[in-house]
């Protein structure tokens, strides 16, 4: 699994930083969050195979891990480029958001590879959710994780 994991992680890495060298990906409004995609996946990934993560959510995680990896989703990234991972990146933010009210946030925190802190970003990625999925769709992709 961890060469598959890293070999996505990179290809997904090497994708962002592409576009970021883009007109469209300079100027995207939504641009912090789609970058801070890689860095969601691996977090998602390490917390999967974490002792102090429930078993109930690891279920959850290996849910958007699938998701993430998945070519077909409620936003395709084949069809709208990397604006496509906003659905995944919100998917991922609402399971740790879960995670973090479900265990010690620093068991979070000790995975994260990203910039600034995650549990700050989770919660800014939830609080404009909405507005980047659109509400339809925002609630088709909370209805596939239970709580």
């Amino acid at each position: 699994m961890a060469n598959q994991d890293g070999d996505y992680y990179q290809q997904l890495r090497a994708k962002f930083k592409s576009w970021l060298q883009t007109d469209e990906g300079k100027n995207h409004k939504w641009q912090e969050y789609l970058l801070a995609a890689p860095d969601l996946f691996h977090l998602l990934c390490k917390l999967s195979i974490d002792k102090d993560v429930p078993i109930k959510d690891k279920a959850k995680l290996a849910g958007v891990i699938a998701y993430f990896v998945s070519p077909i989703d409620l936003i395709p990234e084949a069809i709208v480029g990397p604006i496509g991972y906003v659905d995944d990146i919100s998917l991922a933010a609402y399971v740790l958001n879960q995670i973090i009210n479900n265990t010690d946030p620093e068991v979070v925190r000790r995975h994260w590879a990203g910039e600034g802190d995650a549990l700050e970003l989770v919660q800014r990625i939830l609080a404009r959710a909405d507005e980047m999925v659109g509400s339809g769709l925002w609630q088709k992709l909370k209805n596939m994780i239970k709580q």
